[in-house]
């Protein structure tokens, strides 16, 4: 973990209610894809846990999601504002248990660690497929960012006004074969995947946090290996040691 502070470069929405955000500075504690940074907003107390989308030289990539006074002042941000922020949060992904041919599957603010992970993935000479979940049309976003990747993708909508109706579980038979499953989204999607797959994977979890690094215990959730606290063991879980 390390304590940065990182001037904003853009800040523009994405959908209605989802936004990116680019900042630069010292970044240099995210190591790995699917870690999180957490935000300091004048005049609230608790830090905004926000996953990294992308980190590419000193630029950091967020996108969040509009849904209470925190996020909603960051929606307001300019270019040029300084951001204090903890980097390096989080155990993040680990690529080597991948195989060949990994799914990555993403549910509406689930989806940005999906990007940087799939860099590394490509990076690494694995071919992956991208399964990313919305509600409906207007919610879609980074379809076209993870197409020109060079990989497969495809959307599922709840409503079928885009892409596949259903859910992300109605697309894995479009996929073929898979030889890994890496996922981030909502507990019943991530429950849904859990009985779904036919490989092993790695979860990564959406939770309250109250310091982000461990020390308040706030996050702790149990496991078949003991209790681990989602911020500082987790995000991310394996499958084998996940408790529903």
């Amino acid at each position: 973990m390390k304590q940065s502070y990182l001037k904003v470069l853009t800040n523009e929405k994405l959908t209605a209610n989802v936004c990116k955000m680019t900042l630069m500075g010292d970044v240099s504690a995210i190591e790995r894809p699917g870690q999180f940074v957490n935000i300091a907003i004048d005049g609230l107390f608790l830090r905004r846990p926000i996953s990294v989308c992308d980190v590419e030289d000193n630029v950091l990539t967020i996108i969040y999601k509009v849904v209470g006074k925190g996020t909603e002042k960051m929606s307001y941000m300019k270019g040029g504002e300084i951001l204090d922020i903890l980097t390096g949060l989080g155990n993040g992904y680990f690529t080597d248990l991948s195989g060949e041919k990994p799914l990555l599957v993403g549910g509406g603010v689930g989806v940005p660690p999906m990007y940087k992970l799939c860099k590394e993935l490509i990076k690494e000479g694995k071919e992956p497929t991208v399964i990313l979940g919305f509600n409906t049309k207007s919610e879609v976003f980074y379809e076209n960012e993870f197409k020109a990747l060079g990989v497969t993708v495809f959307v599922t909508t709840v409503d079928g006004s885009y892409g596949i109706k259903g859910f992300v579980t109605d697309a894995i038979k479009e996929v073929g074969e898979y030889t890994y499953l890496y996922t981030c989204g909502p507990e019943p999607m991530l429950k849904a995947l859990y009985n779904a797959v036919t490989t092993s994977g790695q979860f990564s979890f959406e939770e309250r946090m109250g310091c982000g690094f461990g020390a308040c215990m706030g996050c702790s959730c149990k496991t078949k290996y003991g209790n681990k606290r989602i911020c500082k063991d987790g995000p991310v879980l394996v499958k084998e040691e996940i408790i529903w």
